[in-house]
């Protein structure tokens, strides 16, 4: 989505390569794991300020997918809609899903259950956990965000730290159906598709503007937070998402780039890749609780 290149080589860790399909109840998971390369974090990565001192486990399993190949639409299988989990080609949204569903297991590397990674991907991607159909999916980040703080595994640092707020106007999917496969042959899906956007719109919501970030960052912004861009796209709340992560002492974004086709530390800080987009309004600051 932006020019940008990883400032890091992946180290491998552990080498297994995981394909199996997963029962819980009575959903059915596909999991198409990648190898896992979970990147070491050396000091020299790292350094320059006190945020880049904390560990954080969304950080480590997110670099793990450095130059994952970029993919939208992974998805849209087929009609039924089921926790589809492939870790082999990304898009922004499931790139941080992944990192945060990994980060929140009890156990960590080796020692991660696939059976735990699952749930969490489900509590993350679902309203209240529960698949039921595609509308259940949380396709706005705004009402992704409401579901993990409601369901305690995420914190809203803006809400905390940002006196800024805006007013959201949700209305794209149900007013652009033909360019989502689930929603161009189904009213009922639209129909319900539109009633979440009411539910959302009007709804004030903390932000910091872009021309309020600096190239190093803020203090309470820190190392492997998810950070949601904002957007004046009309209908739309937020147009991408990443990871923090601090470099020499300025802030850059860990995403899954478009632009570049691949996973990839931005080579731009953040503050400048949102100059450098009109469309980008601020970002959004949310915190893994675990």
């Amino acid at each position: 989505m932006h020019p940008g290149g990883a400032y890091v080589n992946p180290a491998p860790r552990r080498s297994e390569i995981l394909q199996m399909t997963y029962k819980e109840t009575h959903e059915t998971t596909f999991i198409k794991m990648k190898t896992i390369r979970t990147l070491l974090l050396c000091t020299s990565l790292l350094a320059g300020t006190v945020a880049a001192q904390e560990n954080s486990l969304v950080l480590s399993n997110g670099l793990g997918f450095v130059d994952t190949p970029y993919k939208a639409g992974t998805l849209e299988v087929d009609d039924a809609e089921d926790l589809i989990i492939n870790c082999d080609e990304v898009d922004c949204t499931t790139f941080v899903e992944y990192a945060l569903a990994m980060a929140l297991c009890p156990q960590q590397g080796d020692d991660m259950q696939e059976s735990d990674f699952a749930r969490n991907l489900q509590r993350i991607r679902y309203r209240d956990g529960k698949i039921d159909g595609y509308t259940s999916r949380l396709h706005y980040i705004s009402d992704w965000i409401n579901n993990g703080v409601r369901q305690g595994f995420l914190e809203d640092v803006t809400a905390a730290h940002s006196p800024f707020t805006q007013k959201l106007s949700i209305s794209y999917m149900s007013t652009h159906p033909q360019l989502y496969k689930s929603l161009k042959n189904s009213p009922e899906n639209v129909a319900q598709m539109a009633k979440y956007e009411k539910a959302l719109s009007g709804k004030e919501v903390h932000y910091l503007p872009k021309d309020k970030l600096e190239p190093d960052g803020l203090p309470w912004i820190k190392n492997g937070d998810i950070i949601a861009l904002t957007t004046n796209t009309p209908g739309l709340d937020v147009s991408h998402m990443g990871i923090a992560i601090y470099i020499k002492g300025q802030l850059h974004l860990l995403h899954a780039s478009s632009k570049e086709g691949k996973v990839i530390v931005d080579k731009s800080a953040l503050s400048q890749m949102l100059k450098d987009r009109k469309s980008l309004t601020g970002i959004r600051v949310l915190r893994m609780k675990k």
